[in-house]
Formats: C-alpha cells, sequence, structure tokens
C-alpha cells in the first residue's frame, strides 16, 4: 500500500534561529485543545516536494519470546513508569503497538508562549487515568534560558490538561539538557525529578473537585543533595533500587542513595577521583545490584546496611579517543540494560568498530563484544533494546547538528542490527543497512514482534520528511513506515519513542509530540 502527499507552502525557516509559531495557547486555563505542529521548509519560498505518506505493508502479529522483566515495587506501573520503560532499562513492551493499519499521525505544538522550542525528551503514562506525563525541555532563544516543563496530557486527543515549569538554567544553546530530562515515576505516582540546584523533587497531580488536573510540591517533598554534589556539579539520573533507596548519579561522577524515610544521604565521589563522569541513566536489578556506565569503565554497585554504595566490580571498555559523530560525549552512548537474570549490555566507542558488550551481572565477566555496523561509520548514542537472550542497536553516526545534518534533504549512515546471546557466545543474527534513524531512542513491541523507530531518509530533494517506522524484529526488514512530519520541528533530537497503554505510539519533537496509532 503506498500513497503520497504533496505539502502546502508555509512560513520558511532560516536556520540561523529557531521557528518562533504563535498560537492561542493560555497559560491558565485548561484543558488546552492541541494544535497541530507545522510543516516546515528550509527553503525561501517554503516548498515541498512530494514525499510518501506510508510506505510498505501493515505488518502481521508474530510475537517475541521472553521473560518478564520483574516489576520493581517503589516505581509506577512497568513498562510506563521510567524513560526506558522499566528498572532493567529493557526499552520493550509486552503490549501491541500499531500495525499499520490505516495509520492516523496527530500531534500537538508545546512551545508557546514562553519559548520557541518543547522537545518531550522523556514521557511516562498513567494508565488508569489515561495521561501522558511529558518533560518537555524548553528553550528560549531571546533569553538563552532551558527548563523542563511537566506536562499533562489527554492520550487520545493530546490536549494539555496541567503544566509545571522546574527552574530555568540560564546561558545555554538548544542543544543543553537542563536538570530533569531523566525522571520516573514512583509507586504513588509522583514524579521523581533532580534540580539544578542538586535538590530532588516529588512533584504530584491529582484532579480537583470541578474536574482540573493541578501539578504540586513543597518543601516537604524535597532531598536536598547539596553536601554530596559539589558545586559546579549536577543531577544526572535517579533509579530507585528493590529496596526503596534512590540511587542518584551526577555528571561529574558522583554515585549516592538516599534514605527515602530518614532522608539520609550516603555517596561516593570514586568515579570522580578517577577522572570519570556519567552521562546516562542506570538500571537496578531485583538482587540488589545497580549498574552504572561511566565515560571509561561499567559497574556494578551494592550498598550496605547503612546505605552507603560501593563498587562491587568495575570493568573498563574501549571509550575511543575522541567524540563520535552521533554522539554527546566520549565513551559509550548507552544507558546499561539488563538481560534477565543473567546479564548487562552496553555498546563502546571503539574505532574503527564499534562492539555491543555483554557482561555478567554477578561479577562483571565480558562474555562478549560483538562488532555492528561498517568500520569508521558506526556510533550509538541511545539505549540497547533488551529481552534475556537478544539485543537491538541503532547506529547514529552523522548526526551533529540539527541544523545540518538532517536538513536540506540530508540524513545520517544507515544501520539497525540484532545480536543474540547463547552459551556464552553473541552472534549477530541481521543487519538492516537501509533505515537511518539520527538520534532516537527506539522501542519494541514483544507482543506483535516490530521494533518501533523515527526514521530520516534521504531528500527528495531538500524535503525533510520524517517518518514512524516498523521493523521486523525476526527478520529485520523494514515492514512500513507512516509519514509523522516534514521540517525540523519534527527532528526529535535525541528523545524517545513511547509506546502508550492505548496502542498509540509517542516521540518528542522539537515543536512538542508527534503521535500515530492504527485507524479503523
Amino acid at each position: 500500500m503506498k500513497r503520497s502527499v504533496v505539502a502546502c507552502s508555509c512560513t520558511a525557516l532560516v536556520l540561523s534561529m529557531v521557528l518562533f509559531m504563535t498560537s492561542a495557547l493560555a497559560d491558565d486555563t485548561y484543558p488546552v485543545p492541541a494544535t497541530e505542529i507545522r510543516w516546515t521548509s528550509i527553503l525561501p519560498n517554503g516548498r515541498f516536494q512530494p514525499v510518501q505518506a506510508f510506505i510498505g505493508q501493515p505488518a502481521v502479529a508474530n510475537s517475541v519470546p521472553y521473560t518478564p522483566v520483574p516489576q520493581n515495587p517503589y516505581m509506577a506501573e512497568d513498562p510506563w513508569s521510567s524513560f526506558h520503560n522499566d528498572g532493567y532499562q529493557s526499552d520493550t513492551y509486552p503490549y501491541a503497538g500499531p500495525l499499520g493499519k490505516n495509520p492516523v499521525v496527530l500531534s500537538t505544538y508545546l512551545a508557546p508562549p514562553d519559548s520557541t522550542t518543547a522537545l518531550s525528551a522523556g514521557i511516562v503514562f498513567d494508565r488508569p487515568n489515561d495521561l501522558v506525563i511529558a518533560a518537555a525541555v524548553k528553550f528560549n532563544a531571546t533569553q538563552g534560558a532551558a527548563w523542563v516543563e511537566f506536562t499533562l496530557i489527554d492520550a487520545k486527543n493530546l490536549d494539555t490538561l496541567a503544566r509545571f515549569p522546574m527552574p530555568k538554567e540560564t546561558g545555554v544553546d538548544i542543544s543543553f539538557r537542563p536538570a530533569g530530562t531523566y525522571f520516573y515515576l514512583d509507586k504513588d505516582n509522583r514524579i521523581v525529578v533532580g534540580t539544578k540546584d542538586n535538590t530532588v523533587w516529588l512533584i504530584s497531580y491529582a484532579k480537583d473537585a470541578e474536574g482540573t488536573w493541578t501539578f504540586s510540591h513543597d518543601d516537604n517533598d524535597t532531598y536536598d543533595l547539596t553536601g554530596a554534589i559539589p558545586d559546579g556539579d549536577t543531577i544526572e539520573a535517579l533509579q530507585p533500587d528493590w529496596s526503596g533507596r534512590i540511587w542518584f548519579t551526577s555528571k561529574g561522577g558522583v554515585v549516592g542513595t538516599i534514605n527515602t524515610d530518614t532522608r539520609g544521604v550516603k555517596s561516593t565521589r570514586e568515579l570522580m577521583e578517577r577522572g570519570e563522569r556519567i552521562v546516562n541513566g542506570h538500571a537496578a536489578g531485583e538482587e540488589g545490584g545497580v549498574y552504572i556506565a561511566s565515560t571509561l569503565a561499567m559497574y556494578r554497585f551494592d550498598a550496605d546496611s547503612e546505605g552507603n554504595p560501593a563498587i562491587t566490580w568495575r570493568s573498563t571498555y574501549d571509550a575511543g579517543t575522541h567524540v563520535k559523530e552521533g554522539q554527546t560525549d566520549i565513551g559509550t552512548g548507552t544507558t546499561p540494560t539488563l538481560m534477565g537474570d543473567k546479564y548487562v549490555t552496553i555498546s563502546d566507542n571503539g574505532q574503527p568498530r564499534m562492539h555491543v558488550l555483554v557482561y555478567r551481572r554477578d561479577n562483571g565477566q565480558l562474555v562478549c563484544a560483538e562488532p555492528v555496523f561498517q568500520p569508521g561509520q558506526a556510533s550509538n548514542e541511545n539505549s540497547l533494546i533488551a529481552t534475556d537472550t537478544s539485543i537491538i542497536v541503532e547506529n547514529n553516526f552523522g548526526y551533529k547538528d540539527l541544523y545540518k545534518d538532517t536538513t536540506h534533504g540530508r540524513t545520517t549512515k544507515p544501520g539497525i542490527a540484532r545480536i543474540d546471546v547463547a552459551n556464552g557466545a553473541c552472534r549477530t543474527v541481521w543487519t538492516n543497512e537501509l533505515v537511518s534513524i539520527p538520534s532516537l531512542v527506539s522501542k519494541m513491541s514483544l507482543a506483535n514482534g516490530l521494533i518501533y523507530t523515527y526514521s530520516k531518509p534521504k531528500g527528495p530533494g531538500t524535503t525533510d520528511p520524517w517518518y514512524f517506522t516498523a521493523i521486523d524484529f525476526h527478520t529485520g526488514a523494514t515492514v512500513y513506515s507512516q509519514l509523522a512530519g516534514i521540517g525540523l520541528l519534527y527532528n526529535n533530537h535525541y528523545a524517545g519513542l513511547y509506546l502508550g497503554p492505548n496502542g498509540t505510539l509517542y516521540v518528542g519533537v522539537l515543536g512538542g509530540i508527534v503521535a500515530m496509532r492504527d485507524g479503523k
């Protein structure tokens, strides 16, 4: 089934500026109806060339065998509680996503009235209330300010129901990720998030008697980490273990725990003293281990009876000699992902070949280092998708500048691959070298066997279409691609894809959120 669409003319996008779009969005009156994200062109006349709206055929469900990820008792319902779905950071869903049957695409523009972009980097879900909770990273070019604004959204129609801005950080550019990008929902459905002042906030939301949703936070819902994290350093990520401690990391290499009953904070600066930084999230296993990747080594930490974090094992990897195209820092670009009760996996920054690394969870022994993609043309800035036996890795090589590398019809190096782990060895099952995934955190439906990603083909010409793309887990073939939109405001810029409880896919983009679901 193939359909074509010829896009209309609209306002030109000037590369030296972020497009500002006006809207009727009000500050205090909710709900606010969703406003569609406009398609944009980099050409002075604002014109596009025709592009296909749907490519391929609707999928036939073919489930993936797996061992279920255990539910962390201190997090909200999996797989909708965190950036990477669950405590294992698996990026998998045991539920079905769109098969590409009469797909429906909708979007909501979240930037006005106080920002020029609103990239929803992190999205979680409240299934009972059919809500999307998005951490919209907002940027105001005039002020040079960035901040996270939590936005409560109706999962069906994308109407905005409430907003809660975090403190602004100034003197930054559009690529800056402010505090609050990593967060999770706890067992009481509260947002657990770090601030620029090195405090951790618990943010609640509720509907009042008149049916209006509001966010709330006060000083009693705050943990102070200023004694643990030195001046000039900031919180990177948060994750609870199976005992209820909140584990935190800092960008500079601090690792610590918070006792949520006593508010006691314990920490270590061993990584900082080694000159290692932390630029990704971390995973926690039911056996008590917390798995953290620095810019040089892979770690397992455990806590003693007082909550003091201690290194259980450490394994260095090839961190590379430079920051590759497509990555934001040296070393691994991936959050550690747990595979059943045996393994933990990341990718390295090796040159000329990038490798997927698999370690034993108990002692840190390297099980395998599997090379992927073409020599000198591979990098990965996004978490691996993993079951207990299979790993999906994507290639982000070539994504350096959001204004250049995916505009004017250009795109990045293609690649997505599957690796299986069996009998203490790894093997590459397939590699798809046709689909280009500039920077997405891809996800997988275990129920129908589809890997969902967000792709950007070349052209046509200088037109820049972005697509929801489904890849067959079993064969690696691209099953279908559905047009999401055209232009810079549809660039996801390292944000993730999420499958909601209602079977809808959501992707954070520079303009807000774009969604796709099967139609009737």
